[in-house]
């Protein structure tokens, strides 16, 4: 089976690009022969990359122009199959692994001011992209989409009203031999000491670029509010706002509490330092990161606008609070801090670990080979 796989962008510490690069491997060993289609890529995990990089000047010019430069590259590669991340026309199958911008440009309305709001209305980015969107869906090549969660699934069927035999979950995969609950005994000691965080303290850990849509201040505020004045976070993750955000811990008297770590090549040190994962995401339709802190046996507090939540147990394996809700937040870490410090630390990381084990590498890898199979035989 011959399979192009279209993502345009690398970010080597990007949610999305670490899963292409685990589904290529996965798919690849399953035997398909997998080509990635992309403007340029760093240790992708295919044999076979095809170069697209048309020039560009601006997001809208540059998304545009790998749209029309891949689809024409791909009418005459000779694919059996065309998988794209992306949202262009020519693809047979989708994967939403951003989600419905549509809906989250509707998230983030609840978060902005008027001027911030009527700005996005008048983006001819957030037009083109809008636009892709309805074309995507509504092209009648499409054969399946690739839902990384339920809710995903849910907004591509309130928005554009494709019919449930299109749309498949298919949650990400992750490395289960990687990230462990060992993680804790190899780095947590060692880190702490070199950030001078008390092995006593309870470390909330962010992982993620995107400062403002994940939630970051937000988990800012909460931590300002928290009983425990001697718990951190830890913020791991590049991001442009990083300054700002330092200015707004030591507003609220936190500045000593939260480090900013920038991005991380390996991130598996600080899921082990780390005691509970925070995501206080204004739209995140699957993050990778919550399935690696609940595989390295973290609790997780994630947001209704998280497809993550649908792996967490409410006060099992940790709590689903609203996006924008930060006194909801501080009570949601105020209770893992209280529980994590009262004898049932060990509980929470083997229920958090139990509650990804079904979620493998390789089990995502046979459920994608299955789903284009039955692409290729007429059966979606």
């Amino acid at each position: 089976m011959r399979i192009a796989v279209v993502r345009q962008r690398y970010n080597p510490y990007g949610g999305a690009e670490r899963f292409v690069a685990r589904a290529l491997a996965a798919l690849e060993k399953q035997g398909a022969e997998v080509t990635l289609v992309a403007r340029a890529w760093q240790d992708g995990g295919a044999a076979r990359t095809l170069k697209v990089d048309p020039f560009y000047v601006g997001r809208l010019w540059r998304d545009r122009g790998f749209a029309r430069a891949a689809c024409a590259q791909l009418a005459t590669a000779g694919f059996d199959l065309v998988q794209s991340h992306e949202r262009i026309a020519c693809c047979d199958v989708y994967r939403a692994g951003d989600g419905v911008h549509r809906q989250w440009l509707a998230n983030r309305a609840r978060a902005a001011g008027a001027l911030a709001r009527l700005a996005d209305t008048l983006s001819p980015y957030h037009r083109y992209v809008l636009d892709a969107e309805a074309a995507l869906f509504a092209s009648p090549r499409l054969q399946a989409v690739i839902c990384n969660s339920r809710m995903v699934r849910d907004e591509i069927r309130q928005w554009f009203g494709l019919p449930a035999e299109k749309l498949h979950v298919v949650y990400n995969g992750v490395d289960l031999d990687a990230f462990v609950p060992e993680l804790r005994e190899a780095h947590r000691a060692r880190l702490r000491a070199a950030l001078g965080v008390p092995e006593a303290a309870t470390v909330f850990l962010h992982v993620g670029a995107g400062f403002a849509r994940k939630g970051v201040g937000t988990a800012i505020a909460a931590l300002a509010q928290l009983a425990d004045r001697d718990a951190r976070l830890f913020v791991v993750g590049a991001d442009r706002a990083a300054g700002a955000l330092r200015a707004a811990a030591a507003r609220a008297g936190v500045a000593a509490r939260v480090h900013f770590a920038g991005g991380q090549a390996d991130v598996r040190p600080w899921y082990g330092a780390a005691d509970c994962f925070v995501l206080a995401t204004l739209y995140d339709p699957f993050p990778n990161a919550a399935l690696e802190a609940l595989a390295s046996g973290l609790p997780a507090i994630v947001t209704r606008q998280c497809g993550a939540a649908e792996l967490v147990q409410e006060g099992v394996t940790g709590h689903v609070v609203d996006a924008l809700d930060a006194d909801a937040l501080a009570r949601a870490m105020d209770d893992l801090a209280a529980r994590l410090g009262g004898g049932r630390r060990d509980d929470l990381r083997e229920d958090a670990r139990a509650s990804v084990t079904h979620l493998g590498l390789d089990a995502m890898g046979e459920r994608l080979i299955a789903l284009y199979h039955a692409v290729l035989e007429g059966k979606t």
